[in-house]
């Protein structure tokens, strides 16, 4: 077996065990303990971040998703595993957020706060509608993730809606963009939550990115 494959089956494995929701952290004090390897996902509010995730997991309810942009309001933590060998961790949207300005501010800080201090965070996934490439809040937030030295890749979202060759030519667009960011991986992923495309490849790029 190739190291590919496995990693390929390493994931599919992991993800069809145990995964359950461990607690939602509005501010830093309600933070689990760093004690284990983290992944975080990170988007827009619109960028269909949890149905994305409840893809990743095989679950439907596993994370919240709503008609609503900006529900997500904390950071929300998943454990994974019995016993739990990682985390995933659900982080609130940034951008079109429909939140009063002070709650909005606050949501920044929380990011910006556990982006720069939490040492167990491996790797954020930085989600990016395929219909919109990236936004002035994304390049905003790859910069503060530049800054702050974490590992990130850009997962595109709703590859589905594109045709092949406007799907080819966003990814390479973006993987473009992403190579002045000193923090970025090269790669970039296409997804679908509707053709679950790139799902395989992304539940294998979460286990690589803890290993």
């Amino acid at each position: 077996m190739t190291e590919a494959a496995a990693l390929d089956e390493q994931a599919r494995k992991t993800f069809s065990g145990p995964i359950a929701f461990l607690k939602s952290a509005p501010t830093l004090e309600f933070l689990p303990e760093a004690d284990l390897p983290e992944v975080a996902f990170a988007g827009r509010s619109n960028v269909g971040k949890s149905t994305l995730l409840n893809a990743l997991t095989n679950r439907k309810g596993l994370a919240r998703a709503s008609n609503t942009p900006g529900r997500t309001q904390e950071l929300n933590f998943f454990d994974v595993g019995d016993p739990p060998s990682f985390r995933l961790v659900d982080m609130p949207g940034y951008g079109f957020a429909k939140a009063p300005p002070e709650v909005a501010r606050r949501w920044r800080f929380l990011i910006n706060d556990f982006l720069r201090g939490r040492v167990t965070l491996k790797r954020t996934l930085l989600l990016v509608d395929a219909r919109r490439g990236l936004g002035d809040s994304d390049r905003e937030v790859m910069k503060m993730l530049d800054e702050a030295a974490v590992s990130y890749r850009l997962v595109l979202t709703k590859a589905d809606k594109l045709k092949d060759s406007v799907l080819a030519d966003t990814l390479g667009q973006v993987a473009e963009q992403a190579k002045i960011h000193a923090a970025a991986h090269p790669d970039i992923l296409a997804t679908s939550t509707q053709s679950m495309l790139g799902i395989g490849e992304l539940r294998a790029a979460v286990i690589e990115a803890i290993g």
